[in-house]
């Protein structure tokens, strides 16, 4: 029976964008908080548009439990374009986990991770996630090796 998961890189979320000059430091370099900034935009873009532009609403009401960010290289503002790949590492009934890499072709100047919990913002709790939450975060799922 032949394989129907798409391979690894095709399970990952791409999000391109262009430094700016306030997101660099007095060392000539990006400045570290600017890059939870970048992880902030391309989960945006992961879960709320390109799905929102298709029609879909795939995840609603979630909450960060967790950030852990490793630098691994400068980011100067000579470098473009920059990206941050998304995919998702592990999926629970109410969590989950998204592991970022703040990239070029050449260097990974950032690797990441979150921890989202689903959360019920009118009751102010936190929830399960729905059929179609799990479906939608499963296209994303790259379990680690």
């Amino acid at each position: 029976m032949p394989d129907t998961n798409p391979p690894a890189a095709e399970r990952r979320h791409v999000h391109e964008f262009k430094l700016r000059f306030g997101d660099i430091d007095s060392q000539g370099h990006v400045n570290n908080v600017k890059f939870l900034g970048y992880l902030e935009d391309a989960r945006l873009e992961m879960f709320h548009g390109d799905p929102v532009r298709k029609g879909e609403k795939p995840v609603r009401g979630m909450v960060i439990a967790r950030h852990e960010i490793d630098y691994r290289h400068p980011l100067l503002p000579t470098v473009y374009p920059i990206r941050v790949e998304t995919w998702v590492t592990e999926a629970r009934a109410a969590s989950f986990t998204l592991a970022y890499e703040v990239r070029d072709d050449e260097h990974v100047y950032a690797e990441a991770v979150s921890v989202l919990v689903a959360f019920d913002v009118e009751a102010g709790r936190l929830r399960r996630f729905t059929a179609e939450e799990r479906e939608f975060i499963g296209r994303y799922l790259v379990p680690s090796a």
